[in-house]
């Protein structure tokens, strides 16, 4: 491979990152704007009035894809071997911060999920709930978040693993 430096190999563990917080990212986004969703659809029927307040949690799961996808451009824009060498060392830290993103992100949704379901129907039988359910949707949405964190941090340490 001409004009190639670093290792070789190296680039697929940073592509797997990228991919890694996406995916994960956006399988937790999508678990918990489902799972909310129903429990928007159920309590829909008895009090429809209290549909567009209870779209609270639906919208705090699809933010969590936002994260992944955030993740996942700072990786590959930080990928070009032909421009910079790109070690074993940048892939795994562009690896590790694609999980520490994705995975917290997949685990935020499902708790945005669980806690969005059960608390828009029983908001709907008790409306002083409802504070408390979005407290309790803040501290989910905090997981993911510190996984943005998390992997801007890790992300930020691909290129210093050898004086070029």
């Amino acid at each position: 491979m001409s004009g190639f430096s670093g290792d070789e190999t190296a680039p697929f563990f940073g592509f797997l990152g990228a991919a890694a917080a996406l995916v994960f990212s956006c399988m937790g986004a999508a678990y918990g704007t489902a799972k909310s969703g129903v429990g928007v659809a159920s309590m829909g029927v008895m009090r429809p009035e209290l549909v567009m307040k209870s779209i609270v949690p639906v919208v705090m799961a699809g933010v969590l894809g936002i994260y992944g996808l955030i993740i996942a451009v700072i990786i590959s824009t930080g990928i070009n071997p032909k421009a910079k060498s790109y070690y074993l060392f940048d892939g795994y830290a562009h690896l590790s911060s694609g999980l520490a993103c994705g995975l917290a992100g997949l685990s935020a949704g499902m708790a945005i999920g669980i806690v969005g379901d059960a608390g828009v129907r029983a908001n709907a039988q008790q409306p002083k709930l409802f504070v408390g359910m979005i407290l309790i949707l803040i501290f989910a949405e905090a997981l993911a978040l510190y996984g943005l964190i998390v992997g801007i941090i890790l992300s930020s340490r691909a290129g210093q693993s050898r004086a070029d």
